[in-house]
């Protein structure tokens, strides 16, 4: 698999599958590209390339010290765009992963972009003030934050369930699904993993939603307890003109899993209209 260097000489790990339209998958956090292999697979399988890559920090890429504010993260995906010479493309950010979209978009003018996924989204802002009110008080990611610092894998074990909602009874994970991910969450750094939560908790991406002019898919799970639907996801798709949002009844936080097969379709639809426009 290839690698990609940046400016600041972090290398990436990247997945290259298949040839055709290329699809940029994002991951969220705290996990790595590996997060997105069935959709990658089938998007693949379906004549598309895709490119999957470990955030810096995550995964298989390095894990410096800086790096972890979306305008260097967003310069991260400017570099696997260029380097890989995307044109056209797909982005999908799921989770954390809109937040790269949403500033590479911004910062980058939405360079070789033709149209844009986001899956269980932390767009528009994830924090409470008194113009965001449907946001998380802030002390609750300070309690993360102690947490993670506190006992990590401790964390996650918790974490990971109301992530994919294995306590409800129509979205039951195995356990194997749960270690898989727990892996995945303790492969990243300790700092890269407190630094993320930090910056995507706090980031304001209002201002970025104006650099949405790419045809926009939405995807939400309406029992989402990770990031509440109602205060991301319905408020960036209501400030996109060009965007539509699907929610997924009952679904939880991580979709990828526990819906994968529908979120596998609405992709390809997605992809597959002739004019960009968000599956009905």
């Amino acid at each position: 698999m290839p690698r990609i260097t940046t400016a600041d000489q972090t290398e990436l790990y990247v997945k290259d599958w298949g040839d055709g339209p290329p699809v940029v998958l994002i991951h969220g956090w705290p996990l790595n590209a590996d997060s997105w292999d069935d959709q990658a697979m089938a998007l693949a399988e379906a004549g598309h390339r895709v490119i999957a890559y470990d955030r810096r920090g995550f995964g298989r890429s390095s894990q410096p010290w800086n790096g972890y504010d979306y305008d260097t993260l967003a310069d991260d995906l400017a570099c696997v765009m260029e380097q890989l010479d995307l044109q056209d493309a797909t982005l999908v950010g799921f989770s954390m992963g809109g937040g790269e979209v949403a500033r590479y978009l911004s910062r980058h003018q939405g360079a070789s972009v033709a149209r844009v996924a986001l899956v269980s989204s932390v767009l528009p802002f994830r924090t409470k003030t008194e113009d965001n009110p449907m946001g998380a008080e802030a002390s609750s990611f300070d309690r993360t934050a102690r947490a993670l610092q506190d006992d990590r894998a401790k964390f996650f074990t918790g974490f990971f369930r109301d992530f994919f909602g294995a306590g409800l009874l129509d979205n039951r994970v195995s356990d194997e699904v749960l270690r898989w991910a727990h892996g995945m969450a303790m492969q990243a750094s300790l700092r890269a993993t407190v630094a993320c939560m930090r910056a995507f908790s706090s980031t304001d991406f209002r201002p970025d939603l104006a650099a949405f002019t790419q045809p926009t898919l939405f995807i939400h799970g309406t029992d989402d307890k990770t990031v509440p639907m109602s205060g991301s996801s319905r408020l960036a798709a209501a400030a996109i003109p060009t965007a539509r949002l699907i929610p997924y009844e009952g679904a939880p936080h991580g979709v990828f899993v526990t819906h994968k097969k529908r979120l596998t379709r609405d992709l390809l639809a997605f992809l597959r209209s002739d004019d960009g426009a968000a599956p009905a």
